[in-house]
């Protein structure tokens, strides 16, 4: 018999409210959901739109000042604005299409989002309250879930003026989510770049610019470079850039105050022209990738109605500067033609460091041609997509609604391949399987990515020979056995990653899957635990006497385990670079030559292991 044909009449047409709108379509307003381990994870975009609106409130020279605590889960934002109207409050906050940045005069070149942060925010949280100060009165309104539960009476005030949010991450949306302090600090620390004589104090740490994206590079260049950081302004543009030793692309762009992670047309166009008026200077048409080799970069420029790709507006699409004005392209290279050649000019030092960089660059890229040819024919005849890589039907670089949540599972042998492999979600979870442990490659060049196979496939895999603009996978994770050839094995991946793709690294693409050491069950209950500590409370839990397995490596778990590992309870652990480390001094301290200080770091560490297998 048929099965019966799904009913449909008027009883299936309905019209959801607002909030129900944002929570149902979640991923539409605010991307990926995720535990808080990747930058690109909802909880971050929450915190991004309500400080929009302080950003905003600066730049129309109302408050220089923003204060931004967070404590566990609850995250509070108070700037010195000058206050939501307070008879709008409520409507500013939960009436969707509803705020003062449609007026294109007081909010030209705005950075939040056009009637939706603050009530995605609402919507999304378990507890969400927002007061406004003005005109020595104050108006305040709570909801839960987007519903309002507190609507308090305007009174009188002795506060300074302005607006402070405070919410709570909804944890039936935002499943065991935790926040990383890191990445909260990157994002304010961009505020304070992009908008010299901004204050922020985040957790009363003060944070503050006042060399604009001087100051980022600075902050964030992790290597030697070739020569000073040169700094151009203009009109709705600024622009920072220098040469390292290391390989790839390294830029950091921005559209009206928004991190664009992805790029876009500007990052593109900035690529292009910089490599234009460099050819232009020295009258040589050099190769743009002997030009751009080792670059670090940063654009920001501000436009208005600026068209993005996504609703989290992490790529810019195409866009002029004005409705009637110039494309994004053509203002970056007629800014760059006249300045940066004019610094060229006033600065030879600079000029012939720059030349001398790119001649390198040449020689290097010659030396490696007849090598990279043969790279490309092993790798074609290896036939990668079946042999070394289990692909996914969704990728990042691509337009699909899911591609933030692609993944690719880097693994060590078949017996672990083949169990992630079984369990993995097709639609965004690939596997690329090592053949054993990989080269230590510290201290060698390029070259031996070509030369050996596994680092050879895995790059091709991942589409990062020239830059990083076509990435296939938004997450690489390294899934190995928590042992100590599996540590070793994601310290030899690491340094793969750090040695020639830092960027990779520094974009949060890196990670590391967590996988549960315990099983402890018993005839009603089954506990995965990943400690000690987990552990010991599981079988207090589960007394008396229940089922302890220790598993020694991901091969000993079976598909239908692993399948609740890398699903929507994944646990990984973001590989992150301090903002006062260098790479080359940590490649060299764990990869280096052994030395009495990392002879020390290990026996202290393993004797702490030693004291768990006592017990």
């Amino acid at each position: 018999m048929a099965e019966e044909e799904a009913k449909y009449d008027d009883d299936s047409v309905r019209t959801l409210d607002w909030k129900e709108h944002i929570r149902l379509r979640a991923g539409m307003y605010i991307g990926k959901l995720g535990d808080g381990s990747s930058t690109d994870d909802g909880i971050y975009i929450l915190i991004k739109e309500v400080i929009d609106n302080a950003i905003d409130e600066f730049v129309m020279g109302n408050g220089r000042t923003v204060e931004i605590t967070i404590k566990e889960r609850t995250v509070k934002v108070r700037d010195y604005g000058r206050g939501i109207p307070l008879g709008k409050v409520i409507d500013c906050v939960s009436r969707i299409n509803t705020g003062a940045k449609y007026d294109s005069i007081a909010f030209k070149k705005s950075v939040g989002l056009n009637g939706v942060g603050t009530k995605a925010v609402n919507a999304l949280s378990s507890y969400f309250r927002v007061q406004s100060i003005r005109d020595e009165k104050t108006k305040v309104a709570e909801f839960k879930r987007g519903e309002l539960m507190v609507d308090s009476a305007v009174e009188e005030s002795n506060l300074r003026k302005g607006t402070i949010v405070t919410f709570e991450p909804d944890d039936t949306i935002f499943h065991n989510f935790h926040y990383i302090h890191q990445y909260i600090e990157k994002m304010c620390w961009n505020y304070c770049y992009l908008n010299p004589g901004l204050t922020v104090y985040l957790n009363g740490e003060k944070l503050l610019s006042e060399n604009g994206l001087k100051d980022l590079l600075q902050n964030n260049i992790s290597e030697e470079i070739l020569y000073p950081i040169i700094h151009l302004k203009g009109n709705d543009i600024e622009v920072a850039l220098t040469h390292g030793n290391g390989y790839g692309e390294e830029y950091y762009s921005f559209v009206n105050g928004q991190f664009t992670t992805q790029g876009g047309s500007h990052q593109s166009g900035f690529r292009e022209e910089v490599a234009k008026v460099i050819r232009n200077f020295y009258k040589k048409d050099f190769e743009t990738t002997d030009i751009r080799t080792s670059i670090i970069a940063a654009v920001s420029i501000k436009v208005m109605e600026p068209v993005f790709e996504s609703q989290t507006k992490t790529k810019l699409g195409s866009a002029t500067i004005a409705p009637d004005g110039p494309s994004v392209k053509s203002f970056i290279g007629d800014f760059l033609a006249k300045e940066l050649d004019n610094y060229l000019h006033k600065n030879p030092e600079t000029a012939d460091a720059l030349l001398r960089k790119i001649l390198l660059s040449e020689r290097e890229r010659k030396d490696m041609a007849g090598v990279k040819k043969l790279a490309k024919e092993r790798a074609k005849k290896a036939n990668l997509h079946n042999r070394k890589l289990r692909d996914c039907r969704s990728h990042f670089n691509s337009t699909d609604e899911r591609r933030l949540e692609t993944t690719l599972f880097i693994t060590e042998g078949d017996s672990a391949s083949g169990s992630i492999t079984k369990s993995r979600d097709v639609s965004t979870q690939a596997v690329f399987s090592l053949k054993g442990k990989p080269l230590n490659c510290y201290g060698l060049t390029k070259k031996v990515v070509y030369e050996n196979e596994e680092f050879n496939l895995l790059q091709a895999a991942l589409n990062i020979e020239e830059t990083l603009d076509d990435i296939r996978y938004n997450q690489i994770v390294i899934a190995t056995d928590a042992d100590t050839d599996g540590m070793h094995i994601r310290l030899l991946m690491i340094t793969f990653f750090l040695q020639f793709f830092p960027d990779l690294v520094k974009n949060g693409h890196l990670y590391i899957l967590q996988t549960p050491l315990f099983r402890v069950r018993n005839k009603k209950e089954t506990r995965y635990c990943y400690s000690e500590e987990e552990r010991v409370a599981a079988i207090e839990a589960l007394s008396p006497r229940p089922e302890i397995t220790r598993f020694k490596g991901l091969g000993e778990i079976s598909p239908d385990e692993f399948k609740h590992f890398i699903g929507k309870d994944i646990r990984l652990d973001p590989v992150i670079i301090g903002k006062d480390a260098h790479i080359s001094q940590l490649l060299s301290y764990y990869m280096g030559n052994n030395t009495p200080d990392r002879q020390m770091f290990i026996i202290e560490n393993l004797r702490v292991e030693a004291d768990l297998v006592e017990e």
